[in-house]
């Protein structure tokens, strides 16, 4: 598993902290704006398609890019993973990530207005303080335990109204999508720290991204899909957001989640909860006219409360990423003397 103290006795220097530094204004910002970019997109695309396609083409690109930069010979090859594990944890990645965290989101946007989907997706940092916990085998701080009841009551704040209104069963469904999807995209973004990878990173990527697009496209057939999407109808505001959810949210904001997932924590990397639904709601009122009410504002700080209740707890947090990175050291051991022993 890639942290930053791994990656420093690996290269023999830390990672460069204006890279960090960008990373984290990357998911911060950018993804923020997604929201708003994917309500555009799914206008005259549908959702599972749109991301199919906007992954397919950011992988692409990546992996192209892998494949002219790539040097003549890599170094130690006995230790790189065979392209079977590789590509098998590539669809894992790429299937909770891309296809359960984000085009399941674009479907509950259907339903969901984009700041709300935003503060819902804030929930994130919970799941990750619980599957943190589990996989390190250790109940989770007091502090976190409060965070979580905090969030839950944020959670029950921004979706009342809805469950008192008659004949809001859609929007019922797309907050269940969006809770499911955040829960996935932590799972994912977990077991992405301990992947099989190869020694590119752009190529590491791509693949994930391929993968991710490749389950997104038969989803998206499964459910009808390609009846629905008619290549005339789609107007050149979709084409944009489309444009820029492949350049901005993949190429740039994709990529840099996973290397942060790579050379940081996963508690450091789940603070862009803090600033993407400020972002994502003031863009949803600002552009498109999206309501803000008082119970948005309400659930919007009861969340990001909880937030940093989960992400400030002291020893516990830190115990448990030691815990968890050593478990994945050990995972990813037994999966190296597996792979010989084959």
């Amino acid at each position: 598993m890639k942290t930053a103290d791994a990656a420093e006795a690996r290269s023999g220097h830390p990672p460069n902290h204006l890279m960090i530094a960008a990373a984290f204004a990357a998911i911060y910002i950018i993804w923020g704006s997604t929201y708003l970019a994917i309500k555009y997109a799914i206008e005259t695309v549908p959702p599972f398609f749109m991301t199919a396609v906007r992954f397919a083409i950011a992988g692409g690109a990546l992996y192209l890019w892998s494949v002219i930069r790539a040097p003549r010979a890599e170094p130690n090859p006995v230790a790189r993973p065979s392209a079977r594990l590789v590509w098998r944890d590539a669809f894992v990645v790429g299937g909770l990530l891309i296809l359960g965290g984000t085009a399941l989101v674009g479907w509950a946007e259907l339903v969901v207005p984009s700041g709300i989907t935003s503060l819902i997706l804030a929930s994130n940092p919970l799941w990750m303080a619980l599957c943190e916990g589990i996989m390190a085998r250790r109940a989770p701080s007091r502090r976190v335990v409060a965070g979580l009841l905090v969030g839950l009551g944020g959670l029950a704040i921004l979706v009342g109204p809805t469950l008192l209104a008659p004949g809001q069963s859609a929007s019922l469904l797309g907050v269940g999508a969006l809770l499911l999807a955040s829960l996935a995209w932590t799972v994912g973004a977990l077991y992405s720290r301990r992947a099989a990878l190869p020694s590119s990173p752009a190529r590491a990527t791509g693949i994930q991204m391929m993968a991710g697009g490749t389950l997104s496209l038969v989803v998206g057939v499964l459910i009808g899909e390609h009846r629905q999407l008619s290549l005339a109808a789609i107007t050149p505001t979709s084409l944009l957001a489309i444009g820029y959810l492949i350049v901005f949210g993949a190429l740039i904001g994709f990529s840099a989640y996973l290397w942060l997932m790579r050379v940081s924590t996963p508690s450091r990397v789940a603070t862009h909860a803090y600033v993407n639904p400020v972002v994502a709601v003031l863009l949803g009122w600002t552009i498109l006219g999206e309501t803000v009410t008082v119970w948005t504002a309400l659930a919007m700080v009861v969340i990001v409360a909880a937030v940093v209740l989960i992400v400030s707890a002291p020893a516990g947090s830190a115990g448990t990423e030691r815990s968890v990175a050593k478990s994945g050291r050990r995972f990813g051991m037994r999966r190296r003397l597996a792979e010989r022993a084959a």
